[in-house]
């Protein structure tokens, strides 16, 4: 574990979010890319892909193989900030199907330890659709709890209370004669969609057609990850790439 955490520089978070409600339930967005929801104690990241690295050199393109040290290092300091008693990953934790099962002995004792003393629910993707292999935790393909669904994919028309990853949303607006992009959570109040949280995972702009069918055109707001704070944007303010 020390050896992980002296694989890169990263700054101590802060345990503070900006409030929305989705669904007529209080969440709070943190410039992390994860979801705090206070009443029930339960963090929610999307997207870790891990060991996407060592899938991409399987198939012969070499990328640097620190992409899963790099996640987890950011998940445990987020995880260290809020102390959760849930944690919902909500799918494509792995690149592929066969990730969990190449996760280096030093990356597994380490993910191992963060799942100690906690609840923790492996939401199946369409990278990762079946269970992660030795270790911890629950695996479905979708969970309810109160008013929310969490579930990979978002639903074309899908229900009020969706909370889902997978589109890997950002967003771009133009100020001042510059441009800025950078990941973001997309949510019009009845459904949420969460940045990628990997370190190797891009993002796809939330005017794109593929979001068409998530949220009506214009109706949404936009919050984009900074450093220690949000930016909040409506889906007017903004522009595709």
């Amino acid at each position: 574990m020390t050896a992980l955490r002296n694989a890169g520089q990263f700054r101590r978070i802060a345990p503070v979010c900006h409030d929305i409600a989705v669904n007529g339930t209080l969440l709070g967005l943190h410039d992390s890319g994860v979801v705090w929801w206070p009443d029930q104690q339960t963090l929610i990241v999307a997207d870790l892909h891990l060991e996407k690295g060592s899938s991409f050199a399987r198939r012969g393109v070499l990328l640097p193989p620190y992409d899963t040290a790099a996640t987890l290092e950011r998940l445990a300091l987020v995880i260290d900030a809020f102390d959760p008693a849930r944690v919902i990953a909500l799918g494509d934790s792995f690149h592929d199907a066969e990730g969990s099962d190449r996760l280096p002995a030093p990356y597994r004792a380490f993910l191992t330890t963060l799942q100690l003393n906690r609840e923790w629910i492996w939401v199946t993707g369409n990278h990762d659709p079946v269970a992660p292999v030795r270790l911890c935790g629950e695996c479905v393909d979708e969970m309810q709890l109160g008013d929310l669904t969490f579930r990979h994919e978002p639903r074309e028309g899908g229900q009020p209370g969706e909370v889902a990853g997978h589109l890997h949303p950002a967003a771009k607006v133009r100020r001042y004669g510059r441009s800025i992009r950078r990941p973001c959570f997309a949510t019009d109040g009845n459904r949420l969609v969460l940045p990628a949280f990997g370190a190797l995972t891009g993002g796809l702009n939330v005017m794109d057609q593929a979001f068409a069918g998530v949220f009506p055109p214009r109706t949404f707001s936009a919050f984009l990850l900074g450093s220690d704070r949000l930016y909040p944007f409506t889906a007017s303010k903004l522009v595709g790439d």
